[in-house]
């Protein structure tokens, strides 16, 4: 883990998207963080442990899918899909699918496997596996202003993580998405997915893969914008080391959380939410090829 010094910081930004407004004044605590988002390694070691079953490999509730089709209802996971050619850009669905038998052993699907990519961040995980797994290691996921100041590795106000340019000196800075999404993947690396924890660099507080790579699960219920300064941001409650518990919060179908940092599908022509600012809605139990995340330690 790498020490992270708190302090005071302003979280949010004006201009890119609606939900990242307003700035607030924040304060957070000196913390751990894990220097990378738990991989599918690491994540395998807790399930061994454990015996845990993941949203994405549990049965599904039909009253919770009114009107779906039954056939449809078995366990499984959204998984990204390349279209052959250009598409319009305004249904998501033209590139994902609601991939049966996807799951974090099977990441692309049967026939996938996560030992063909075990330093690579786990994915297909709802926000309750993470906490899950956050409580067996003795940790705890990060509240979004924690997340988005230690994020920001120490460039208070900056567009990116790593200052004002997205690909300083045309280096690419973090596993986005490069070429005409969705259709066609341009990364010179060959990061047509996601990519082995720590392939690009790291910010100024020593963290990899704050930004890209994949979503990140937090602690914070979501809202449409940030609360007014000076008001605490509501954190949900997560099991705590020291084997003292604290109730976790009741969880429904519907219910979001704030996930940060962006990810392998972000681009310029369609989701700018590579940036410590950027934050998105996700459900509880919409595990996708794209969201994983990464906890934290009291100092």
């Amino acid at each position: 883990m790498v020490l992270v010094p708190g302090g005071a910081d302003r979280m949010g930004a004006l201009g890119s998207y609606p939900e990242e407004g307003p700035v607030v004044a924040t304060a957070v605590p000196d913390l751990w963080f894990d220097a990378h988002p738990v991989t599918n390694a690491q994540f395998a070691s807790f399930v061994l442990a454990t015996g845990h079953l993941t949203v994405a490999e549990r049965d599904l509730d039909p009253t919770d899918f009114p009107g779906a089709d039954p056939a449809l209802l078995v366990p499984g996971s959204q998984v990204f899909t390349q279209p052959p050619g250009p598409v319009g850009l305004d249904d998501w669905t033209r590139w994902w699918r609601w991939q049966p038998g996807a799951q974090w052993r099977h990441p692309d699907g049967p026939g996938s496997d996560w030992r063909g990519c075990p330093d690579h961040p786990v994915v297909h995980v709802g926000w309750e596996d993470a906490a899950a797994y956050a409580s067996w290691a003795g940790k705890r996921l990060a509240a979004e202003a924690e997340w988005e100041h230690a994020a920001r590795g120490g460039l208070v106000g900056a567009t990116y993580a790593w200052g004002e340019e997205l690909r300083p000196q045309g280096r690419i800075m973090a596993n986005t998405w490069q070429g005409p999404f969705p259709w066609r993947s341009e990364d010179p690396r060959g990061h047509h997915r996601t990519s082995p924890v720590g392939s690009y660099p790291a910010n100024g507080y020593g963290l990899f893969d704050m930004i890209g790579n994949v979503w990140e699960w937090t602690s914070t219920r979501w809202s449409a914008g940030h609360t007014e300064p000076g008001v605490e941001l509501a954190v949900a409650p997560v099991h705590s080391c020291c084997g003292s518990v604290t109730r976790l919060p009741e969880l429904q179908e519907g219910d979001r959380m704030v996930t940060k940092g962006g990810s392998h599908l972000c681009s310029p022509s369609y989701c700018r939410r590579y940036r410590p600012a950027a934050r998105q809605g996700h459900g509880v139990r919409d595990t996708t090829s794209h969201v994983g995340f990464r906890c934290v330690l009291a100092a």
